[in-house]
């Protein structure tokens, strides 16, 4: 892909949103509290124009963070939740025009209902595409589990899909349950609504997360690279690479040539990987030997031998790197799947690179992407949980003032 990344020195700051947002609650408020039929409606239009800028704003810096970083949770936080706001502004566009018809009574219930019901309306209208892709990923899985038997790691992909349809099916059962009184009318309704509120936010995540995954690993970072990291995964017992090892290094290694053919300029490899309890060599040591077969000579390969997970094969790289050359510019080959994450590795050990993924077999990235998925999940823990903690206590202050009207 033809993408400018790396390109800006400074991390994108969403500032005006807060003012954007200051300034909406300025005007609306005394619309809500006080207006009468025409302000209503207006407000029903400034929501939707509110939203609308937000979008904006949101899609605007997910572009401006993939040239500063395309690694990042910032780049999945700002297009997932980006699609969630534009969704919210059709549908108070639509609200506007529906509300010509309606009683002036009516209006600020629909105001908050509408919105209370974000969550909802955009599980219910995502349901056919997350319905096709649990499917595929369940096929996937069982293709999975036929080539390569069976193991509980195989199961993520299944595990996911029960959870995305299980999920949706148990919200929307849920928020039709019937109560007697008020009291119980109003706490069915407060935890469907914040249960609908953690459900929006791991599919807002899934989704910013897809597109992420799919532009890393369709990025061809740009031919002038002084090094090349390649990083390792297990090998066969022999000693020798497995498929998906050789697919990293027949990747790295078709670039290399690609460049030297284009500027003349041959990058060094970084073959980065240990020796598991149960590998004859280390995984360094098997990459540097497909290499020597290829006809790479040995001078332009480092050897780092100590890394036992990707965290490491960043950190102990970049030592490598500094020693030789602490100006060189740096790219990195793994799997399709793997491009990203690794991507958010270097960036914490404060190593500018650009990834490039190889393909994987089709039945084996699925499941491998959920898993990767997961990782990212238990990554920037306070990070997520305060914006998860923002739109629990949003859906809670909503079904309340919905209550009350």
């Amino acid at each position: 892909m033809n993408l400018k990344l790396d390109t800006l020195h400074k991390k994108p700051k969403l500032y005006s949103l807060t003012i954007l947002t200051a300034v909406m609650l300025a005007v609306m408020v005394p619309l809500l509290g006080f207006g009468g039929q025409r302000e209503l409606r207006l407000s029903c239009l400034l929501l939707a124009l509110y939203f609308l800028a937000v979008t904006a704003l949101l899609i605007r810096a997910f572009f401006l963070q993939m040239r500063y970083n395309l690694y990042s949770y910032n780049t999945i936080i700002y297009f997932g939740f980006g699609l969630f706001t534009l969704f919210i502004a059709l549908t108070y566009l639509l609200l506007y025009y529906e509300l010509g018809g309606l009683p002036q009574a009516d209006f600020r219930s629909r105001l908050v209902f509408r919105l209370l019901n974000s969550a909802k309306t955009f599980m219910r209208c995502t349901f056919p595409f997350l319905l096709i892709f649990s499917l595929a990923l369940a096929v996937s899985n069982l293709s999975l589990i036929r080539h390569e038997g069976f193991r509980p790691v195989n199961l993520l992909g299944i595990l996911l899909a029960v959870l995305l349809i299980g999920g949706e099916v148990l919200i929307y059962v849920w928020d039709y349950y019937g109560s007697r009184s008020q009291t119980q009318v109003m706490l069915h309704d407060l935890l469907t609504n914040l249960a609908a509120a953690i459900y929006l936010y791991f599919e807002c995540m899934m989704l910013g997360t897809m597109v992420a995954d799919a532009i890393a690993a369709r990025y061809e970072p740009a031919r002038d690279r002084d090094f090349l990291i390649v990083l390792g995964c297990a090998i066969r017992k022999d000693g020798s690479p497995t498929p998906l090892l050789r697919g990293r290094l027949d990747r790295a290694l078709a670039f290399a040539r690609a460049q030297e053919a284009e500027t003349g300029k041959a990058p060094l490899f970084v073959l980065s990987g240990g020796q598991g309890p149960d590998e004859r060599v280390s995984e360094a040591e098997a990459m540097a030997r497909y290499l020597a077969e290829q006809g790479v000579p040995a001078e332009r390969m480092l050897l780092e031998d100590r890394s036992t997970d990707t965290a490491e094969n960043m950190a102990f790289s970049k030592a490598k790197i500094l020693a030789v050359n602490p100006e060189g510019k740096i790219a990195f080959s793994t799997t399709n799947y793997h491009v990203f994450r690794s991507g958010l590795k270097a960036r914490r050990v404060k190593m500018r690179a650009l990834g490039m993924g190889c393909r994987s077999k089709w039945y084996f990235w699925p499941n491998a992407a959920v898993r990767e998925f997961v990782g990212l999940l238990t990554q920037h823990r306070v990070k997520q949980g305060l914006i998860l903690l923002g739109l629990l206590v949003s859906f809670a202050v909503l079904t309340v003032l919905n209550d009350q009207l």
